[in-house]
């Protein structure tokens, strides 16, 4: 086996295939170490089952003492919030199977649960299509993942409407949402147009019906307020039948509970996500050019609310089988391998860059069109 020495870029021109089968080794060999310390973690579907109980049940009960005024609602939402982003993790490693693999029904309900728990994303059980293509390809013109939540696109007032509303990042660029699909729908390579038009149908269908539900609870409860707002400023405030006081009440409820908590961790997870991926410029298959490490002190107000995904998820690109928490625990060892080998580390620039990996290319003409737009 090669030593640590041979393998440090300073010494010998390793590949970036070298380089990230040498950080995929350091990291498996750390997590399969902690394994041997605690022999509790190999119960993984166990723990998968766990967290899911413990951030459902904390979710809920968050829910009912704001109900019983016993907790305000500025501290319902941001807790609403950081127990939606353990679910969100669990949803991640339930797609790559990583718990009740030989139960695949009992990892289909509980990604039901993940879905029924935040109703603003994607069905988990299409998902899975669309995130194991993003390992394939990823920052390339067919990840229809990360590109739906704005990654590669030009920094401005509309892809900082897009970040945290999955509606508005398609109703504020429909022609680029469109061809965004169809290269994913083409990289399937489908066997005839019977097939491309079923991918197709199953695109359009990915938010039905929990998701459309969601967002017409919330587009609704903002135009609402904002033409109340307006009617009350000019002297002439709605008066709502007794049913619409009913319904208000209740989706008031309902925005404290679920839709502000929602905003708030869709929100920090695609800023995170969509610019620790790069995009357009990327070498495919290449794992080196995928994503950087997101680890800025001042990047903790987001981290808070996506279970520190901006630091530990360019480790699950390297070593897609570790669960969240594992990456979570043995961050320390990969940090220091990936600086070694080179990973980026806080490269703040993206943002100029429009996420390119290259620190000299400026956004295609396509992506200066799209910067125009959104000013």
């Amino acid at each position: 086996m090669t030593n640590a020495t041979t393998l440090d870029p300073r010494h010998s021109p390793l590949s970036d295939a070298e380089k990230t089968a040498h950080i995929r080794r350091t990291v498996l060999a750390a997590g399969e170490e902690l394994r041997a310390r605690h022999p509790w973690l190999r119960h993984q579907s166990a723990i998968g089952a766990g967290i899911m109980l413990l951030s459902l049940t904390g979710m809920l009960g968050t829910a009912y003492l704001y109900y019983l005024d016993v907790v305000a609602w500025y501290l319902c939402v941001p807790i609403i919030a950081i127990f939606a982003s353990f679910i969100h993790e669990l949803e991640h490693d339930l797609i790559h199977q990583m718990y009740f693999r030989k139960h695949p029904a009992i990892n289909s309900f509980m990604l039901v649960l993940c879905w029924i728990a935040r109703p603003s994303t994607v069905n988990p059980l299409r998902r899975r299509k669309l995130h194991l293509h993003h390992h394939k390809v990823s920052g390339t013109d067919s990840d229809l993942e990360e590109r739906g939540i704005t990654n590669g696109s030009p920094w401005g007032l509309r892809r900082l409407l897009m970040t945290g509303d999955n509606m508005l990042a398609v109703y504020l660029r429909p022609q680029e949402t469109l061809d965004m699909v169809k290269k994913f729908i083409a990289a399937q390579k489908p066997a005839d147009s019977k097939a491309y038009k079923a991918l197709a149908w199953e695109q359009r269908l990915s938010y039905l019906p929990l998701g459309n539900l969601y967002y017409l609870a919330w587009h609704g409860l903002i135009a609402y307020y904002l033409v109340a707002n307006i009617a009350a400023a000019i002297g002439s405030p709605l008066a709502l039948p007794a049913w619409g006081s009913s319904l208000l009440e209740v989706l008031n409820f309902l925005a404290v509970t679920l839709m502000l908590p929602s905003f708030l961790r869709t929100f920090c997870i695609h800023f995170i996500s969509s610019n620790m991926h790069y995009y357009g410029d990327v070498e495919a298959g290449n794992v080196m050019q995928q994503t950087q490490v997101l680890n800025a002190w001042y990047l903790l107000p987001f981290q808070l609310f996506c279970f520190n995904f901006g630091s530990t998820h360019a480790i699950h690109h390297f070593a897609v089988r570790e669960p969240f928490y594992i990456r979570q625990w043995t961050a320390s060892t990969g940090h220091k391998v990936m600086r070694e080998m080179g990973v980026r580390f806080n490269d703040m620039a993206t943002f100029r860059r429009a996420n390119r990996f290259h620190m000299a290319t400026a956004p295609t003409a396509d992506s200066s069109a799209d910067a125009a737009a959104s000013y």
